[in-house]
């Protein structure tokens, strides 16, 4: 099984406090609490990383709902496999993992993310990534 990364862990919980924030009573919402216990011990036991499997139901579904708000696909439609590069200049994904993509679980996906994000190579993170911000503030 494929292990989630505490900082997604992180942003599923941020997300959910946004959708339902905690009430008069300082409550947290179901999903947010699920997901708030696995987080603390995570910081507890002092471990970046927990296997999907070993995460209890509703933190999974909160989870996993957290993670369908998100952009499936890293691509930006310049696929260099395609050119026979062994890694996309355009998304940062090796060949396998734009082959295979739709066959990967959301938590191997977001084990890809997380590489090419923390790489920044790729074009999607410093070419087009400077284009756009460029229309959205000039």
């Amino acid at each position: 099984m494929a292990a989630l990364h505490i900082t997604d862990i992180e942003a599923a919980i941020n997300h959910w406090r946004a959708l339902l924030p905690a009430g008069a009573d300082f409550a947290l919402a179901t999903p947010t609490r699920a997901l708030a216990e696995v987080y603390a011990v995570m910081v507890v036991q002092h471990v970046v990383e927990v296997d999907e499997s070993a995460l209890p139901q509703a933190a999974l579904q909160a989870w996993l709902a957290w993670y369908d708000s998100t952009p499936d696909t890293p691509c930006i439609a310049i696929c260099s496999t395609s050119q026979g590069d062994e890694e996309c200049k355009g998304c940062g994904r090796s060949f396998a993992e734009v082959q295979h993509w739709t066959a990967l679980r959301p938590a191997e996906k977001r084990q890809v993310w997380r590489r090419i994000t923390l790489l920044g190579t790729a074009w999607r993170f410093n070419k087009y990534a400077e284009r756009a911000n460029k229309k959205t503030s000039g």
